[in-house]
């Protein structure tokens, strides 16, 4: 494998119900493991065994003329495993809220996951509302507009994926991602502070690569006519 060469990472949590989400409902897996599956891997496996804990993947990236690695955790729904789901918040700056368009109960499940999200994670977190499984539209129990309308109330973004078919998969990733790169152009993190889930990669980011290039080159510049002075001096004076 080629070494890659990225200016930054950032910490992703794909957040859901999962089969036994919660005690008095079953079978709500919402299909998170095979999102993450499919955007790292560009496969898909119709069976998935029960995520225990987290799961994790990792992906480099192209966002604006940048690389960017994302590191991304596949949390747990069921009930038995949400305090380690909640400490997955802190320490993420992007987040993926996930529901099962055939699954009705996933969806009005979001408001408790979407507020659990904002009790622990950080405060500048950028999160995206996912309607999964949408190669599934003979089984929609939540139609585009429902899916939209709670993405607008919750000013969040709003998409619908197929892990089976890729279907706006990538998409979904790199738009978070690309909303987080706007924003650390902006100045808007702390980035001496890597609990809000961004760390300095191993390369410089692209618009301070591009400041050092400038002032390199006016360096270089300067040293030339510094040089050429000189010589017009050392020929005038004899």
């Amino acid at each position: 494998m080629s070494f890659q060469t990225y200016s930054y990472v950032f910490k992703f949590i794909v957040v859901g119900d999962s089969s036994n989400s919660f005690a008095l409902q079953t079978n709500l897996g919402v299909g998170k493991s095979c999102l993450l599956l499919q955007f790292t891997d560009k496969r898909f496996k119709a069976t998935h065994d029960l995520t225990i804990g987290v799961e994790f993947g990792s992906r480099t990236i192209t966002v604006n003329n940048q690389n960017i690695k994302l590191q991304i955790w596949d949390t747990a729904g069921q009930e038995s495993f949400r305090s380690i789901t909640r400490s997955y918040y802190r320490g993420s700056i992007g987040a993926l809220l996930v529901y099962d368009i055939t699954k009705r109960q996933s969806f009005e499940n979001l408001v408790r996951w979407l507020e659990e999200m904002k009790e622990n994670a950080y405060s500048k977190m950028t999160i995206i509302v996912v309607g999964n499984k949408a190669d599934l539209e003979n089984e929609r129990e939540v139609s585009f507009e429902e899916g939209q309308q709670f993405a607008k109330k919750n000013n969040v973004m709003f998409f619908e994926t197929s892990a089976k078919t890729a279907m706006n998969v990538d998409d979904a990733f790199l738009t978070t991602a690309g909303i987080i790169a706007k924003n650390i152009e902006k100045g808007e993190y702390d980035l001496s502070n890597e609990s809000i889930g961004i760390k300095p990669g191993n390369a410089l980011p692209s618009h301070i690569q591009k400041q050092a290039d400038q002032n390199n080159q006016k360096k270089k510049v300067s040293a030339q006519r510094q040089i050429s002075d000189d010589r017009n001096k050392s020929n005038s004076c004899c």
